[in-house]
């Protein structure tokens, strides 16, 4: 391959992670660049990325995905597939980011493997959306509602015995809801075990004091081994999404069951890196360039060329 390796980090603002991913990427003698898809978009030639002199990156890791209306967030995937398309690697792919972002396709993903989970509905009409709740509490159980586009703990609700469903107007029309789980000892805590190209590469105990354990909301993060039956869940689970890497969000049911609440295609680390001696940017780097190694050198000169 001729020339200095190129990288497009797709991100927001140049955080804490794009400044870990870049000197990750300069270890191994490739320029990082960050680039938001929101700048991105198509010209008469194909894909049109700022800062890479009309041609394409050689590798693009996906950090974040500029929010925006329904038509920008397609044009936005858009780029991401047109890359993908002309041989350029994508990690993680626009395919394995639409199956985790969409949580009802998460979900069935999941069932369809075989990975366990609490039972979940992802329904639009009210109607039924009542009766699935219904049944849950004549159960003597709750649900969680959550936002099917959603992250970091925001705009989920607890269902207990008694609560009604909001009206779809709250909720952008769809009711996805997920069989409330309790930790098995009690206390509200799970684990993030985060997967790079099928390995659990490290994991955390992430505890809250409230039954919502993500770290943007409040929860402490605490050492975990990504080993044994967890680390294989969380494998599995990433693996039925596709993502080449991924951060999976499990918990212990009180009857002693592993089951996988979440899979975050665009994970942060930040919590994380603070319990786990293992540099998490580093073996995202090393992905990137290990998918890259495996691509044609005339094709990625090519690109580089535009």
């Amino acid at each position: 391959m001729m020339g200095r390796t190129r990288i497009a980090i797709f991100v927001d603002g140049a955080d804490w992670h794009t400044r870990r991913l870049t000197a990750a990427f300069a270890r191994r003698g490739a320029e990082a660049l960050p680039v938001s898809l929101s700048a991105c978009g198509f010209g008469p030639e194909g894909p049109a990325i700022p800062g890479f002199d009309g041609g394409l990156p050689d590798a693009c890791l996906v950090r974040t995905i500029s929010a925006g209306s329904f038509e920008q967030v397609t044009l936005r995937l858009g780029v991401l597939h047109a890359l993908a398309h002309g041989g350029v690697p994508v990690a993680n792919t626009p395919a394995a980011i639409e199956r985790c972002v969409d949580k009802s396709a998460t979900a069935f993903r999941l069932a369809a493997a075989g990975v366990p989970t609490p039972r979940t509905w992802s329904v639009a009409d009210p109607v039924q959306a009542s009766a699935i709740l219904a049944a849950l509490h004549a159960e003597g159980r709750s649900a969680v509602l959550k936002p099917l586009f959603g992250s970091q703990g925001k705009g989920l609700r607890r269902l207990d015995p008694g609560m009604a469903l909001p009206g779809p107007e709250e909720i952008a029309g769809v009711y996805h809801l997920q069989e409330y789980v309790g930790a098995a000892d009690g206390g509200w805590f799970d684990w993030r075990v985060f997967v790079v190209d099928g390995r659990p590469l490290a994991a955390m105990v992430r505890q809250g004091d409230h039954w919502i354990t993500n770290v943007k909301q409040g929860a402490r993060c605490h050492p975990a081994s990504p080993g044994g039956v967890l680390g294989d869940l969380a494998v599995a689970a990433a693996a039925a999404v596709g993502a080449d890497y991924a951060g999976v969000d499990v918990i212990r049911a009180p009857d002693g069951r592993f089951l996988v609440l979440e899979v975050n295609s665009m994970p942060a680390w930040r919590g994380l890196q603070a319990v786990t001696p293992v540099d998490v940017a580093q073996a995202l780097a090393d992905l990137v360039l290990a998918r890259l190694a495996s691509v044609s050198p005339v094709s990625a000169d090519a690109r580089r060329a535009g």
